[in-house]
């Protein structure tokens, strides 16, 4: 039989993508979404109807994940096998503008569903985190091994807590989790208020964009399809092996500055872009850099994709879906 997945935040960026890569895979996508309003539902829901085009055996629910009984039933009801736990408020800056929110969504959110896979049980999980944990950490390439000491935003804290109510529930409990640490995931359903997309979309706009600081922030920018491999590939790690906790960087170990990146938005759109600078906003960091030595030992996670090739595809998607009118 087929392994059953759940997938939480299903309608996002990256969920839509895992829900398809699965599905191509033999594997049963099940889907979660609350549509947060963070950003606009049309994103969601474009994202959604990519899924459903793609896919013969996606289902879909449309549910907080806070939602304990419900939540329990759908894991009874459709034999989930294992959960992906893509669900969070998102984005650094607007976490200090309502942490309490973030820290609800983020950590009570991941504790509500522990409990209903503690009701449904079934142990086996795989938690997405962010590479924000690492925070000003002058040790590069960032390890999992690095200590956590220098996160400077709520987010980033929210990720952190997450963390470890994994590791409790691993000792505790036994659940068997791999922990996902994801750096700038990009390419087509991205979220619009990230870098890339703002400055694609403005750049097919002929608008202007802001850069924070003087342009040498670099970020290790990694491919949707690069990150979505390494999660399967994770599901598979937590599915096959018992008493297991483990963390993963899944970058692309290729930092690019901000300069770099808008040369390359210029090349592929084939626009100038006009460029105004501010200074850099509480929380952003100066680097991002992932060592992925270990998932490439444990997962057999290998990124593909270059940052050119990847804004191709992105560039083609906006175009196609004619995103620059959202």
């Amino acid at each position: 039989m087929s392994k059953r997945i759940l997938i939480t935040g299903a309608a996002g960026f990256i969920g839509s993508h895992l829900a398809e890569k699965l599905d191509g895979l033999g594997v049963i996508p099940v889907g979660i979404d609350n549509f947060d309003d963070y950003y606009d539902r049309r994103y969601k829901e474009l994202n959604l109807k990519h899924v459903s085009d793609n896919t013969q055996n996606f289902k879909f629910f449309e549910d907080d994940i806070s939602n304990t009984e419900t939540l329990t039933k759908i894991l009874k009801d459709e034999s989930i096998d294992l959960v992906v736990h893509l669900a969070a408020k998102a984005g650094v800056r607007p976490s200090f503008k309502d942490p309490i929110s973030y820290m609800g969504t983020n950590i009570e959110g991941t504790y509500y569903l522990i409990e209903a896979m503690k009701q449904a049980n079934l142990k086996k999980l795989v938690f997405a985190s962010s590479s924000s944990v690492y925070g000003k950490s002058k040790l590069t390439p960032f390890s999992e091994l690095d200590p956590l000491k220098e996160m400077i935003s709520y987010y980033a804290f929210t990720k952190k807590s997450g963390e470890d109510l994994c590791r409790f529930i691993h000792n505790i409990y036994e659940f068997d989790i791999a922990i996902l640490r994801f750096f700038t995931v990009y390419g087509p359903r991205q979220r619009p208020d990230l870098a890339i997309h703002k400055f694609l979309k403005k750049a097919i706009n002929e608008e202007e964009i802001t850069l924070f600081g003087d342009g040498t922030m670099a970020r290790d920018y990694t491919y949707v399809s690069d990150t979505v491999q390494g999660i399967y590939k994770a599901c598979l790690h937590v599915l096959n092996n018992k008493n297991i906790y483990d963390t993963f960087n899944l970058g692309n170990s290729y930092p690019v500055n901000l300069k770099e990146l808008v040369e390359a938005i210029e090349k592929v759109t084939g626009k100038t872009i006009k460029k105004s600078y501010q200074e850099v906003p509480e929380g952003d960091v100066p680097i991002t850099y992932a060592n992925i030595e270990k998932s490439k030992k444990v997962l057999g996670y290998n990124p593909e994709v270059k940052l050119e090739d990847g804004l191709q595809r992105f560039y083609n998607w906006m175009i196609e879906n004619q995103i620059e009118t959202f």
